[in-house]
């Protein structure tokens, strides 16, 4: 009896030993959005963990990586846990607003930030508006020309009724050109219908194409400035002849930003199978968040 006593009481105490420690620490002291925090998880004795990232998303993982779209004072809070035993751990994790107008477009291929240019305010403040309405989500990159540009934004996508590009928030939004910004790969620029019917070349009030384009030689920028009367600026040249795009859409159609990160991800979906009308076979989904 002495023995089973003794026992107990060893058992007993190497359970309290065995208590749970939470502890972690981030990649970064400071963030600007949109960010991707890792969390170094150095927390003893648990063999499970559950986090809470403060913006309403939770994870499972040991030491996860969270992405941040919205700037703000988190409060991260880490269980460790082990059997019924559970130690937390909380953390501030400070995300400051960007200084520039950003978007960032979630698709089954990898994120793209853009950053919306100043110069045309009417384009910025439309695609700022619709996003924080929740007005892209789920639609589709309905047209896709590789070597061309990705178009998406009609909500005819989202149910797949009626015919594709024709749809749209029910407004148009008078053309902002400017030789400021031209159709260098990675431009968004505003899709517009074309013709007599357009004669202002009012953009589309939600539809837009991102460029992938292709090679670009001075000879044929050359012949884009005397048919348009302006002038390409030596640093857009030197993009042109870097990164390729579609020149003989300047001041035609509206550009109002550029991709700052993710390029890759318009050859990925530039890439995809398409059928007739340029539809991607299988459905190209996008998010749009307003990065603030």
């Amino acid at each position: 009896m002495k023995q089973f006593t003794l026992g107990m009481f060893l058992l007993l105490l190497v359970a309290s030993c065995s208590k749970p420690i939470a502890q972690f620490s981030t990649n970064a002291t400071k963030y600007t959005a949109p960010a991707d925090v890792q969390f170094a998880n150095n927390s003893q004795k648990a063999d499970r963990y559950l986090w809470d990232f403060g913006d309403g998303q939770t994870s499972t993982e040991e030491a996860p990586t969270h992405h941040y779209t919205k700037s703000g004072n988190y409060n991260v809070v880490l269980k460790a846990i082990k059997g019924g035993k559970t130690k937390t751990k909380k953390q501030k994790v400070v995300i400051d607003a960007p200084r520039d107008c950003l978007v960032e477009i979630q698709t089954p291929f990898g994120n793209m930030v853009l950053k919306l240019a100043d110069e045309t305010p009417l384009h910025r403040d439309n695609l700022s508006k619709l996003a924080e309405e929740n007005f892209y989500d789920s639609l589709l990159f309905h047209r896709v020309i590789r070597g061309f540009m990705i178009q998406g934004g009609d909500p005819n996508s989202k149910t797949m009724k009626g015919a594709m590009g024709t749809g749209g928030p029910g407004y148009t939004i008078p053309a902002e050109f400017t030789p400021k910004l031209v159709h260098i790969k990675g431009a968004i620029a505003a899709a517009r219908t074309g013709g007599p019917s357009n004669p202002e070349k009012r953009s589309s009030g939600s539809q837009f194409y991102i460029v992938q384009g292709k090679k670009v030689t001075n000879n044929m920028l050359d012949r884009i400035e005397q048919m348009r009367d302006f002038t390409y600026s030596p640093s857009q040249r030197k993009e042109y002849l870097e990164k390729g795009g579609t020149p003989q859409l300047d001041m035609e159609y509206t550009v109002f930003g550029y991709v700052i990160k993710g390029m890759d991800v318009i050859d990925k979906i530039a890439a995809v199978k398409t059928k007739k009308g340029d539809r991607p076979v299988e459905p190209v989904w996008m998010k749009v968040i307003l990065i603030n």
